[in-house]
């Protein structure tokens, strides 16, 4: 689908506001959809930029009016942000009207052109437009953001009715006034006598930025004044019925299967999907709920992608804004970081700090609960640094614990030799390499067999950027020299692994070590031509793993590219190494001598008991989104905000990965080369 600036020549922009001016990210995103803002005096066929209809918007309008320019109408899109504006949050969309504004109902505008053509859209649109509605209700997205994933404390059942802020343009513009407020209460009374009515206070309200139409004086019987926050998804289901004036919320509940009664001229009134209560409300041929979300989010909103100052599209912002709103739910609570290394503080407290502060360091495990108990906290630990007395002592305090791992697409360098990583995994159950108790990664792997469709491309559309760039965890690059196979040997590679990495301790039973590793591959393929590649932790004399002695393997081949590598074999035999679920990635056959995450699901041959409770049965595609979209948390290089993981994939391909690890800690990686005979005293 085009973008609705693609298909003309944009006009040149004249600005007659600050806000403009000096709002840089807006200034950004105007730019990503073609439009370079400038001062001066508009001539024939240029254009004059407003923002909605706020007050200042009128120099704007005379201006145009003097100069004949066109008049070009700016707004945030319908999933904006976090935050609202005035918390200083910035957008993630913007709608651009060269007719009017979509609120102002009673003029043209483009978005009601967009509606109306919608009659003629493709089945392909339409289907994606169903996908979209369906992501904003699995990931409790609305415009702002800032509110729990927690069910709210209300009555089973309820009325649900929309505040809006006093005299807001969208309110004006429908038609409606302070008093259509106080006639839709009355009406939800008299119309639900026997329900209690739940009136949801606007987030401006709540943050007290905008007063609202209701106050405290509402709640009177059964009348629930709700000012806390809460996602509209949770009201929406448990909601009898939804009242509103003109609130984007009134759209949402209709995404939600809703036919909410609306009291003003709403853009999405007068379709078939409201109860109209407005008497200027015009009929239209019906539309459905997929046709609406087509015009409004599909083709009338622009969406942008600020880690690389571009156009994007609604499904990428969406997953943004997910990621960000969930970054932020995370940082409302403190965090009590124990059993973190020194080089790695200061990335863990530039990645976890947020409203609750920056996470705290306290290697005590008594005084790290104490803490913890102390702010209402939870406790983060290196999942390797994990105790049975702080496991059952933080339990016995109600202390959430969460373990700590790097994630899958990590760096581009080892974090032996102190590179920070761009993802990390947090685990509330366990930790993904100990198939000993359930891990969160489990849970998701098993659960990723009922992943709708949608989800499930992204993930394909993942693995290949992934494969087609030849990433890997650490992405070291290297060459692979011609491989002397004979003609009908399979080429079987056999990943060597840090010896006393936790994996191997956890996962494995009879095959533990790399010797091992190769001679149980060996008896298995005989007459087939083996590689072993060494760990890179083991090759730079960073920790344990090394081969002494002669081995069965036909080649070895230290400093090999693995991606590169991966493409020229056949089957990988691993103990428990990531390199098999890289080899899955690229359609290989997998072989674990031990029990990875990634065994036991009927995706590899198991010869290393993976646990009996993995029953699912997901495709390659529901594991790769449960790895590598679903468990890790990712924090692009550039900026240092959480991100999507196809922002990490695409700073990896192209190598823009920003200011990396800086020179200490570089020069800390060399020293630790050079003393690893002396490793335990910083690992």
């Amino acid at each position: 689908m085009k973008y609705a600036a693609e298909s003309k020549t944009l006009p040149r922009i004249f600005v007659y506001s600050l806000g403009f001016i000096l709002n840089w990210p807006l200034r950004r995103m105007m730019t990503a959809i073609g439009y370079s803002p400038r001062i001066g005096l508009p001539g024939p066929g240029d254009a004059v930029a407003i923002w909605g209809r706020k007050p200042v918007s009128k120099r704007g309008r005379n201006i145009a009016h003097w100069r004949n320019a066109r008049l070009v109408s700016f707004e945030d899109g319908f999933l904006r942000s976090v935050y609202t504006g005035r918390q200083g949050d910035d957008s993630l969309s913007l709608v651009v009207d060269p007719l009017g504004i979509y609120f102002e109902t009673g003029q043209e505008n483009q978005l009601h052109q967009l509606i109306l053509a919608t009659e003629t859209a493709s089945k392909a649109d339409l289907e994606r437009a169903a996908d979209g509605m369906d992501m904003l209700r699995r990931n409790h997205l609305s415009k702002y953001n800032d509110y729990p994933l927690a069910p709210p404390d209300l009555p089973r059942e309820f009325v649900l009715l929309i505040d809006q802020t006093r005299n807001d343009a969208s309110v004006v513009g429908s038609g409606a006034s302070a008093e259509t407020f106080t006639k839709m209460l009355q009406d939800a009374r008299r119309d639900h006598p026997n329900l209690p009515i739940v009136i949801k206070t606007h987030p401006e309200t709540r943050a007290n930025t905008r007063a609202g139409y209701f106050d405290a004086s509402a709640a009177t019987g059964q009348t629930i004044l709700f000012d806390a926050p809460v996602s509209p998804w949770h009201l929406f289901e448990r909601a009898k019925s939804v009242y509103v004036v003109s609130s984007q919320l009134g759209m949402e509940a209709i995404f939600a299967g809703h036919r909410p009664v609306v009291y003003g001229k709403a853009f999405y009134s007068g379709w078939g999907l409201s109860v109209d209560r407005h008497p200027q409300t015009t009929q239209h041929l019906p539309r459905s709920a997929p046709q609406l979300f087509l015009a409004a989010y599909l083709q009338y909103t622009y969406w942008y992608d600020p880690f690389h100052s571009r156009q994007s599209s609604f499904e990428n912002a969406a997953q943004m804004l997910r990621i960000q709103a969930n970054a932020a739910r995370e940082a409302q609570t403190p965090l009590i970081c124990h059993g973190m290394r020194l080089w790695k503080r200061g990335f863990l407290k530039s990645y976890l700090s947020g409203p609750a502060g920056p996470p705290r360091f306290i290697e005590d495990e008594a005084k790290a609960i104490a803490k913890a108990r102390e702010l209402g906290g939870k406790i983060a630990v290196w999942a390797g640094k994990e105790t049975s007395s702080l496991r059952e002592n933080a339990a016995r305090a109600n202390i959430p614990l969460l373990r700590v791992e790097d994630g899958f697409l990590r760096s581009a360098g080892l974090g032996a030799e102190l590179v920070q990583p761009v993802s990390l995994a947090f685990d509330d159950l366990g930790i993904y390499y100990d198939p000993i108790g359930e891990s969160r990664l489990e849970r998701l792997i098993a659960e990723a067999v009922n992943l709708p469709q949608y989800e499930l491309q992204r993930a394909e559309n993942l693995r290949r950027n992934i494969t087609d760039a030849g990433l890997s965890k650490y992405n070291l690059g290297g060459e692979v020299p011609e491989i002397p196979a004979r003609m009908g040997q399979r080429i079987i590679l056999i990943p060597g692994q840090v010896e006393d990495d936790a994996s191997i301790k956890k996962g494995t039973r009879k095959i533990s070590t790399n010797l091992a590793l190769i001679k149980a591959t060996r008896s298995l393929f005989p007459q087939d031509y083996l590689i072993y590649k060494p760990h890179p932790d083991v090759e730079k004399g960073l920790r344990s793993g090394e081969i002494l002695g002669q081995t069965s393997a036909d080649l070895i081949l230290p400093n090999a590219n693995i991606a590169a590598l991966l493409d020229r074999v056949d089957i990988v035999s691993t103990m428990t190494s990531l390199t098999g679920f890289e080899a899955l990635l690229r359609g290989k056959q997998v072989i674990c001598f031990g029990a990875p995450f990634y065994a036991g699901w009927g995706l590899t041959t198991d010869h290393g008991n993976p646990p009996e409770r993995r029953k699912a049965r997901p495709n390659l595609t529901a594991l790769i989104h449960a790895t590598l979209i679903g468990y890790p948390r990712y924090w692009d290089p550039v900026t240092g905000n959480p991100c999507p993981v196809e922002t990490v994939q695409e700073r990896l391909a192209s190598g823009d990965l920003g200011r990396g690890s800086g020179r200490s800690i570089r020069l800390l990686a060399k020293l630790q080369g050079l003393l690893a005979s002396y490793a335990h005293l910083w690992r």
